[in-house]
């Protein structure tokens, strides 16, 4: 999975009954929910959900069908894997193949993946009654409905080079915050055209109304380099943030600053 900023809320519903948090996907995955008589069983069905998706797709786990994949064990995808696949060579197209599930020589889907599922989790739990709400997994999140009557949630975003600094504030409302940057795993994102890491950035943030796609941008703006900054500003819907390796800071006029 791609490494995000550990953005966090900074103000939670009023009456917030679940604050839950599962280490799941390789990460700590954090939801706030409020006060509901079902909040128990919607939270579990979310987390249920990401387990699952982790045992699918987990290039960790041996057992994944990611995993089976990669080793040649099964030669086509289930039905579930090749809907995300599906969506990932749309990205990839979208990006100019700079978002590219084979980047690392091996499939790992995990730039969009990670997304998709909290994506998918978020929207269950609107389905489910629960229109405020705020799910973290590891940085790239869902803020969903209002921290509180009339207003949005804030979130913080981890500066690249200040462990216990903020870049940005931003104040949302059902809204996808993705971050991809090297601040736990160094040089992971790879620019596919070289085959190397990319390093011209430290720090990717884009929002959205979907995390899948999010995420993949921020992977993708990331892997381009500075030139992913002139491809972030053309994009429509997706405000965004960058800072570079040598400390310059750019970010969108549409970006919600609170």
């Amino acid at each position: 999975m791609s490494t995000a900023s550990r953005s966090t809320a900074r103000r939670a519903p009023a009456d917030a009954a679940v604050r839950r948090v599962e280490h799941v996907m390789g990460m700590p995955v954090s939801l706030q929910l409020p006060d509901l008589p079902t909040a128990g069983a919607l939270a579990e069905e979310a987390f249920g959900w990401l387990r699952h998706v982790d045992a699918v797709f987990s290039t960790y786990r041996e057992d994944s069908e990611v995993s089976r994949l990669n080793r040649g064990e099964i030669r086509s995808p289930g039905p579930e894997v090749a809907a995300v696949l599906d969506r990932c060579a749309d990205l990839w197209r979208q990006t100019d193949g700079y978002f590219d599930v084979y980047a690392t020589g091996r499939l790992d889907p995990s730039g969009y993946v990670k997304g998709w599922a909290v994506q998918v989790a978020s929207d269950r739990l609107v389905a489910g009654g629960a229109a405020d709400h705020f799910l973290n997994a590891g940085g790239d999140l869902c803020a969903r409905g209002r921290a509180a009557p009339g207003a949005g949630w804030r979130v913080g975003v981890q500066h690249p080079f200040e462990p216990d600094g903020v870049a940005w504030v931003l104040e949302v409302t059902d809204r996808a915050v993705a971050t991809s940057g090297r601040y736990a795993r160094g040089n992971h994102i790879i620019d596919p055209r070289t085959g190397r890491p990319a390093t011209a950035l430290a720090s990717v943030t884009v929002l959205g109304p979907e995390l899948g796609t999010a995420d993949a941008y921020a992977t993708a703006a990331f892997a381009m380099g500075e030139a992913g900054l002139g491809w972030l500003a053309r994009l429509d819907g997706h405000p965004s943030a960058v800072i570079t390796t040598d400390g310059r800071a750019y970010r969108s006029d549409d970006l919600p600053v609170a």
